[in-house]
């Protein structure tokens, strides 16, 4: 894991694809699955399961492997604390035998240099229609590149 002041909007780019960049944003309560947690993970990452919600599963549904997104801590903490990478694509969900319900493995990218907290985001007009603004509850957003280059611009 990198971090630290070499955090830019540059970097959280993927220069190896062939297909359009999308961005997300992945929502865990820390006392469930953090950061930290995904990070011991490694490289192989893990696969965000437990999603329960049409809407969440078909973003997910929608990703490829590359995507980046940032992982926020709801309810305790309130922000954006890191960066991942969407590892595998949608699969079924291990944690259920029913079909209908998919999932994606996503690793940990990196930290951001400064949380940016849903207050900080809330504040900002640029993100004003923001999904995480809007859609508070949807675990699994998307994010346009206009809000990924601000969040990023706000966590350096």
């Amino acid at each position: 894991m990198r971090g630290g002041a070499d955090f830019n909007n540059d970097e959280m780019t993927n220069g190896n694809r062939t297909t359009v960049m999308n961005y997300w944003l992945f929502k865990s309560e820390p006392s469930v699955f953090s950061f930290e947690d995904l990070k011991a993970k490694g490289k192989a990452g893990t696969q965000w399961d437990g999603v329960r919600n049409y809407a969440a599963r078909n973003n997910m549904k929608a990703m490829q492997i590359g995507d980046l997104g940032f992982f926020y801590h709801s309810n305790d903490g309130l922000d954006v604390v890191g960066i991942v990478e969407v590892c595998a694509l949608a699969h079924q969900d291990t944690t259920t035998d029913d079909p209908r319900w998919e999932c994606v493995d996503i690793r940990a990218v990196k930290d951001v240099p400064k949380p940016v907290t849903l207050e900080q985001v809330k504040a900002n007009p640029k993100l004003a229609e923001m999904a995480l603004v809007r859609l508070g509850r949807l675990s699994v957003q998307p994010v346009t590149p206009a809000e990924w280059k601000e969040v990023c611009r706000m966590a350096a």
